[in-house]
């Protein structure tokens, strides 16, 4: 099969509102795919028709290469997933509320409940009541009930909601040890980008219900240039050094002020002294690279400029 998940003109329609419309997924077995949008973009939506607790208005769902149905239970048997927040008994503690979880899934492994809890740091808190979790621990709990049954494929809705930047990095780890030890292949949202840049091989970027983009991770740091950063006091006037007294036509000011000079065989000593020497105090400069935030507003900025031109 080309992929392991697919989407045909997914669409869905509430009230007369289109949620999402015409989504080409496109997911390779294997990898990590990081679903990037803002909050009410859409991400979840999809994430619920993927996962059956939705059914699409138009288009089709294909996951290990057969139709997604109301019927396929066999195919949800094969899939993990956390979607917006966990719901547990609270009244039963971790432990039991993942063993309720493999009886409801008929997954009987000696010892993967303790190890579920192991790889999300909540052996301690096994036996506590679920009442007593704090926002990261239920988190981590949904994590480690959705990895329970080692899925062939993990749908993860904003995992990292509530955790602490600690808590963060060890579900960053999890997830890359999932799909290169048990070539787990995972989808994961959210709308901090940051997390995602460091783990995901591919990104689809979803912006009011529409998907915009799917890249390969790599062909983006290849596409997004290395440049230089320069904070100064007054961008107008740096700017007229650059071009007259530098002769440098590559360069461009941002919105916060700040110039980016994308030609990076410039001497930053010599850059620095040219300005001095014309007045330009400089607050800071250095080499960069933009990150995949930097490509994400542009795309989606893009988009929407173009789609209030339409309306216009």
């Amino acid at each position: 099969m080309p992929y392991l998940l697919q989407t045909d003109k997914l669409t869905k329609i509430i009230g007369g509102k289109e949620l999402v419309k015409d989504v080409d997924l496109h997911i390779k077995k294997g990898e990590i795919y990081g679903f990037l949008g803002a909050n009410g973009a859409g991400k979840t939506t999809i994430m619920k028709m993927i996962t059956n607790l939705w059914k699409p208005t138009f288009g089709s769902i294909e996951i290990f290469g057969e139709v997604l149905t109301p019927k396929s239970t066999e195919l949800l048997k094969r899939m993990g997933s956390i979607i917006e927040f966990p719901v547990f008994y609270d009244h039963m503690s971790g432990y039991e509320n993942l063993r309720l979880h493999t009886e409801y899934m008929g997954y009987y492994h000696h010892g993967s409940i303790e190890k579920a809890l192991e790889m999300l740091d909540l052996t301690e808190a096994a036996a506590k009541p679920v009442k007593n979790y704090s926002l990261g621990m239920k988190e981590r709990l949904g994590i480690a009930r959705a990895i329970l049954c080692r899925p062939e494929l993990l749908i993860l809705d904003e995992p990292t909601n509530g955790l602490d930047p600690a808590g963060m990095r060890q579900i960053r780890n999890l997830l890359n040890m999932l799909c290169a030890e048990y070539g787990t292949t995972i989808m994961v949202s959210t709308h901090i980008l940051s997390e995602i840049e460091s783990i995901a091989d591919t990104i689809g970027v979803i912006s009011h219900g529409r998907l915009i983009r799917e890249s390969d991770i790599k062909e983006i740091q290849q596409m997004n240039p290395d440049f230089i950063e320069l904070s100064v006091s007054d961008p107008r006037h740096a700017a007229y050094v650059l071009h007259e007294k530098l002769r440098l036509t590559n360069f461009k000011i941002m919105e916060d002020g700040q110039i980016r000079i994308y030609d990076t065989s410039v001497n930053i000593p010599e850059l620095s002294k040219t300005l001095a020497l014309n007045d330009v105090p400089v607050n800071a400069i250095g080499q960069k690279a933009e990150t995949l935030e930097d490509f994400f507003l542009k795309l989606t900025t893009e988009v929407n400029g173009d789609a209030k031109t339409h309306q216009a």
